[in-house]
């Protein structure tokens, strides 16, 4: 493909990728907030600071993907061929973005349930 589609592809690419990235990651770390709170027992700054955490490595692991695939190896040298690979390539970043969304709402929820299983008793007293 020439080299010029091949940069209008990663002009597209780049920019996209990086905002779905920073929306994806907006949005689930802010709803996440009541989550960490609720698992910390209310302890604000334990639970922000894990919830960082959790957004940096969310930054991390996805923009690390999103560089890793960015690669244009289309041959044809036409506009369909060049849309049609970035189609192939932002449709796989956003399945594995909403893969990476559901694998941390799945921390967050297993979090939460082992926080209240700490609270429960360990043995249930015998009425007489």
């Amino acid at each position: 493909m020439e080299t010029t589609k091949i940069l209008i592809g990663y002009a597209v690419y780049l920019p996209t990728a990086l905002f779905l990235t920073f929306y994806v990651s907006k949005t689930l770390f802010k709803n996440s907030k009541v989550y960490m709170l609720d698992i910390f027992k209310g302890r604000e700054e334990i639970a922000n600071a894990t919830n960082k955490l959790f957004e940096t490595g969310f930054y991390l692991l996805n923009l690390g993907f999103a560089l890793l695939i960015m690669k244009i190896t289309a041959y044809e040298n036409n506009y369909q061929t060049l849309i049609e690979t970035l189609s192939s390539k932002i449709g796989g970043f956003s399945i594995y973005l909403g893969i990476m969304l559901f694998f941390n709402l799945y921390f967050f929820f297993r979090g939460k349930r082992k926080a209240s299983e700490h609270n429960k008793p360990a043995f249930a007293p015998i009425s007489q």
